[in-house]
């Protein structure tokens, strides 16, 4: 840990970035349950339906928009963090 800070100088974040790092998990959760709520619906009706290659489809299409909202969560909270972002 020590090796990590001396290579990597920690950053102090001002109390409105961490508020807007706070709205951004917040937002991001709340896209999150909404996809998987969503398609997991979906999956389950092409299930009980037999429809398989569509569950399949339908599986991939959640994994993909979760890695998705994950990889543009970390992207905006960077942005935060070197102050390039300033309200969402």
């Amino acid at each position: 840990m020590e090796r990590l800070q001396k290579d990597v100088p920690s950053m102090k974040l001002t109390e409105e970035q961490r508020q807007l790092l706070a709205k951004l998990d917040s937002l991001y959760k709340a896209k999150t349950a909404e996809k998987e709520l969503l398609l997991t619906e979906q999956i389950r009706k092409e299930s009980a339906a037999g429809k398989f290659g569509e569950v399949e489809s339908l599986r991939q299409q959640l994994t993909s928009g979760l890695r998705q909202l994950s990889e543009e969560l970390e992207t905006k909270k960077e942005e935060v963090r070197k102050g390039m972002l300033k309200e969402i």
